[in-house]
């Protein structure tokens, strides 16, 4: 099959699974355009680890890594199978690279891989593993990780960085989840957004160290690391389209992008 897209998503707060906003229909339109992947590979900031971890759990579970949020939340399940045979060819792949990466018959699927999954393919029939967050990363780091896996996407696995492209969570409005964007959330993900869509992929893995606002867009970092993620995975020839996903509780920035072609597919 033809190497398929690679994805940087924005999961939000956990409310984005009851609260679709903008996005959540943008994923699923996304979604309906994709070829069935073999497999979904989804790296997120709520799975960090020393060294790379690799879930091969047949029937991995759905994580509610939160709290304090409505108790309907707690009921929502993302029954996917796991994938160990494709999981497998993950570790060999980043061992190949240099790290030293294990399989962890465990984890299941954390907020930030079945949240965004369930406007991406609600069915829930795909496979689905993770592959944890190495804990010390920068943008050069996190962009050789992406490399590292990129081998699946001709193989038929879709790789998915879920993060968010703005994540202060000292500032998030959870009582105003419609509240008016900040000034620099907007011109931070513009930058971030020319960087991704002009394929400056030196600029983008600097964007903590030159963007504006970044300190404030991303107190830690964590959440930006998945997007170097999925750009390393594409590289910078594969061009690349935004989904805007507006912005929820004033700083989220929901926007996704879009690496490689997906013809039938215009953003909204």
């Amino acid at each position: 099959m033809p190497r398929l897209p690679i994805l940087f998503i924005s999961h939000g707060s956990p409310t984005f699974a009851i609260d679709p906003g903008k996005a959540g229909p943008a994923l699923t339109a996304l979604g309906q355009t994709l070829p069935r992947p073999k497999a979904i590979l989804v790296v997120s900031p709520h799975w960090m680890t020393r060294e790379p971890r690799v879930a091969v759990t047949p029937r991995p579970e759905t994580i509610h890594d939160f709290g304090g949020f409505p108790p309907a939340l707690y009921q929502l399940q993302y029954p996917a199978p796991g994938a160990p045979e494709v999981a497998a060819r993950a570790i060999n792949l980043l061992r190949t690279a240099g790290y030293a990466a294990e399989a962890d018959a465990q984890w299941g699927l954390d907020h930030g891989a079945w949240v965004p999954l369930m406007y991406l393919f609600p069915a829930a029939d795909v496979p689905v593993f993770q592959v944890s967050l190495p804990a010390r990363l920068d943008g050069e780091r996190a962009y050789a990780y992406g490399q590292a896996l990129a081998p699946l996407a001709d193989e038929g696995v879709l790789i998915v960085g879920s993060g968010s492209l703005t994540h202060n969570l000292y500032e998030v409005r959870f009582e105003a989840p419609g509240a008016a964007a900040e000034t620099y959330a907007i011109e931070f993900a513009a930058w971030v957004n020319a960087a991704v869509t002009d394929r400056d992929h030196a600029r983008l893995q600097q964007t903590m160290a030159v963007a504006p606002h970044a300190q404030r867009a991303h107190p830690t970092a964590e959440h930006l690391w998945p997007l170097m993620v999925a750009a390393g995975a594409a590289g910078a020839e594969v061009a690349a389209r935004r989904i805007d996903g507006g912005m929820t509780h004033g700083v989220l920035s929901m926007d996704a992008f879009v690496f490689g072609g997906v013809s039938d597919f215009s953003p909204s």
